[in-house]
């Protein structure tokens, strides 16, 4: 494997800081001209740097979050248990507070403050100490994730394969080789060769900054279009699968990934093309019906009318539109693939099953 593969497949995306007061991470927004790392220190430096994509990808942000709830509860000048149980809940609630699709962010916080609940009677040092080997376990578990959704996603393609892919769902979004893209990366290793097509992602272009930038990077041949040349390239046959992220899954097998996702799941379906979502079971909230319990974060409108662009592409008084997320329905998915295994339909009793394995 050469250097600058094991570079972009592993690469330090986020991290905890050397003092343990602080995190530090990619900034996402700069990508790809600028490499430019941020510490974060404050709870609105972290709170920004969720909510305004520094750091992206559902599985990051959850390893984001239990660092940074981390780092703050050690800056804290607090000896009382109970003062500090107070303290920590304000601050999760915060942080959680930034995204409220990604599930990872709740998930990674409540996580963590389960420690805290469980710690009562302990002293402050005490719980410090078990919180700070909790987000260090959340971290590591991603990276084994990673790595048997790459193991299980390739297994789903072969050799010379056409993939098409929507939103960046590879190592920045992660920690190693990424979910979706994670097949990809791993099949690169063992010799296998891929074209991917990769959509710009609009508004935000992910795919174009992001994607095409892992892929390159890592010898994978990879072709960037606009979002609304897909299906002219599954039309040519030149797309075998489909393979794209995801930031929560219904209990019914319904997930929410990037806008535009739902009309890529429409377009294979057309084609006979199999459309996989590839996530960690984190992202897995049975506790969610159906997509239509899937809470939609709509962003700023100058997302579409001016950013990117050197003078607005929309008069200022041209309403926007501008969700972050769309939902696909679970119809139209071929399988959802977790570190677990493989889930099919019904999706009702194999997500289940997954949690009620011992």
């Amino acid at each position: 494997m050469s250097s600058e593969l094991q570079q972009v497949t592993h690469i330090d995306n986020v991290r905890l800081g050397d003092d343990e007061k602080s995190v530090v991470i990619i900034d996402q927004t700069q990508l790809p001209n600028r490499t430019v790392y941020l510490t974060l220190r404050t709870p609105q430096e972290m709170y920004d740097a969720i909510k305004l994509l520094q750091v992206r990808g559902a599985p990051a942000i959850g390893i984001c979050a239990g660092y940074s709830i981390y780092a703050l509860a050690r800056q804290w000048d607090i000896t009382d248990y109970a003062a500090f149980a107070e303290k920590f809940h304000e601050a999760k609630e915060y942080l959680n507070s930034s995204r409220p699709t990604a599930v990872n962010l709740s998930w990674a916080l409540n996580r963590m403050e389960d420690v805290v609940k469980r710690s009562s009677g302990k002293s402050v040092a005490e719980v410090l100490d078990l919180l700070g080997k909790e987000c260090r376990a959340i971290h590591q578990e991603d990276i084994e994730m990673c790595r048997k959704i790459s193991e299980y996603g390739l297994s789903l393609i072969k050799d010379g394969d056409g993939i098409l892919t929507h939103c960046n769902a590879g190592p920045l979004a992660t920690s190693r080789y990424g979910t979706a893209l994670g097949p990809l990366f791993l099949g690169k290793e063992k010799g296998m060769e891929f074209h991917v097509f990769s959509d710009e992602t609009r508004p935000l272009l992910q795919g174009a900054r992001l994607t095409s930038y892992e892929l390159q990077k890592a010898g994978i041949d990879v072709t960037l279009i606009c979002d609304n040349m897909a299906s002219i390239v599954m039309k040519n046959g030149w797309v075998q699968a489909c393979f794209v992220g995801c930031d929560r899954i219904a209990a019914n097998g319904d997930a929410a990934n990037k806008i535009g996702t739902s009309g890529v799941a429409i377009l294979a379906k057309h084609y006979g093309i199999p459309f996989y979502v590839l996530g960690p079971t984190s992202t897995i909230d049975l506790n969610c019906p159906d997509g239509d319990h899937i809470p939609i974060e709509l962003r700023d409108e100058s997302e579409i009318r001016e950013k990117w662009y050197a003078e607005p592409m929309a008069l200022s008084e041209v309403k926007c539109y501008n969700p972050a997320f769309d939902v696909t329905d679970h119809s139209l998915i071929a399988g959802i693939v977790t570190e677990k295994g493989i889930c099919r339909a019904p999706y009702t009793e194999s997500l289940a099953a997954l949690f009620a394995e011992k």
